[in-house]
């Protein structure tokens, strides 16, 4: 699965790491004060091209959230969809899966997005949004980001700032100060394509990333391979043994198990992907994979993250509201795609290379590896930036 999917992983990850890097989210929460069609589209996006770790996203939400965004337009659509809606788990639900599930992720999400919505917007409580809330600026002092690294920093504490054209800019460190161009401040996504500082600040976001997830891909791709390799048929067959009550009350119940393995297993975002294949390809139903995968924002760590930030309430209701909408999302997904005649064969669904063959995959995963090492190399070289840096001067001179 890893060879299968090595040359999409780098793709992705480059992708997001570019959004982080030649964007900012300065203002995204005053876009996200609401709780229309409007602010959940908008949370929606951003998600969609921002982080795929589950870690970084609930953290990114929280933030959002205390500056003011609505908890569904934050918690609801922009954390959901920056770990099930991005680039990278898409092509690789599209490489191991097929172009089916990688709709169903996207209508399914879309349906959860909203699902999640109205039950924040009409079930939960407005003082319980409020405390939650309070419970995060309790945290402390809102935060800027550094123009140079991205960092989050506090104003009131940062010991490294600057002043121009009547805006101060905060620093986390000496060296960030120093390497900051006000001219480049407020370039443009074009500009920083075009440069070797973006590519490096591209660089940088890219290995914070598989630096965040590295860990949880080779779970997943090393626990679906233990699984798919040890696990006898006989086991699955036990366990998935088909619709004895009926149809709508098997999708049911084995979308509700999906949702409890994905809980369970501890794997988070892209990772959950390969054992989902595993699963699919030995008989659980088409939307309780869905389900499985959804899951990924309620193992124990992170919903224990949820207590830390919102408060034990909160924490029981948002963890409670995202397992029943993985759950009816896949079963309804189900029935849609089982009506369209379009839910794929689990014959088709890729999980392993039997051998390396000189093939596409094999020329794809070549060009991304020379392009890892190339982002890899530019990510060591600190002299980068500064030669750019010196080369504006000397211009200016």
């Amino acid at each position: 699965m890893a060879w299968i999917t090595w040359w999409a992983l780098v793709i992705g990850f480059t992708i997001a790491g570019g959004v982080e890097a030649w964007t900012s989210n300065e203002q995204v929460a005053d876009l996200l004060d609401g709780h229309g069609l409007r602010e959940i589209g908008y949370g929606s996006l951003f998600g969609f091209v921002s982080s795929s770790c589950s870690y970084s996203a609930i953290a990114t939400a929280k933030n959002l959230f205390k500056k003011g965004g609505s908890a569904a337009a934050t918690i609801g659509a922009f954390m959901f969809a920056s770990t099930n809606l991005v680039i990278e788990i898409g092509i690789v639900i599209y490489i191991l899966l097929g172009w089916q599930f990688l709709v169903a992720d996207l209508v399914g999400g879309f349906m959860l997005i909203g699902l999640m919505a109205f039950g924040f917007v009409y079930l939960t409580p407005d003082k319980v949004i409020d405390q939650a809330r309070q419970n995060v600026l309790d945290e402390g002092a809102p935060t800027v980001q550094d123009p140079v690294c991205g960092m989050e920093v506090n104003p009131e504490e940062a010991d490294y700032s600057t002043e121009h054209d009547g805006q101060t800019y905060y620093f986390c460190s000496q060296s960030c100060k120093g390497s900051f161009d006000p001219e480049e401040a407020n370039t443009t996504i074009r500009e920083q394509a075009t440069s070797l500082s973006g590519w490096k600040a591209l660089a940088d976001k890219q290995w914070s990333e598989w630096g965040m997830l590295w860990d949880e891909i080779a779970i997943g791709f090393i626990f679906a391979g233990l699984i798919a390799g040890f696990i006898p048929e006989s086991v699955w067959t036990s366990v998935f043994s088909g619709p004895t009550f009926g149809l709508p009350v098997y999708v049911f119940w084995t979308a509700v198990l999906g949702a409890v393995i994905g809980v369970a297993t501890f794997v988070c975002s892209v990772g959950n992907v390969p054992f989902g294949a595993v699963l699919y390809a030995n008989g659980l139903p088409f939307g309780s994979v869905l389900s499985y995968i959804y899951a990924d924002l309620i193992v124990p760590p992170i919903m224990d993250a949820y207590r830390e930030y919102y408060g034990t309430k909160f924490a029981a209701i948002l963890s409670g509201m995202i397992f029943v909408s993985a759950v009816l999302t896949g079963f309804v997904i189900h029935f849609i795609f089982l009506g369209a005649g379009v839910i794929p064969d689990p014959s088709s669904v890729q999980i392993a290379e039997v051998k390396i063959e000189m093939n596409y995959k094999m020329i794809l995963n070549v060009l991304a590896t020379v392009f890892f090492l190339f982002l890899y190399w530019l990510h060591r070289s600190d002299s980068i930036g500064d030669e750019e840096h010196g080369e504006h001067a000397h211009t200016a001179d």
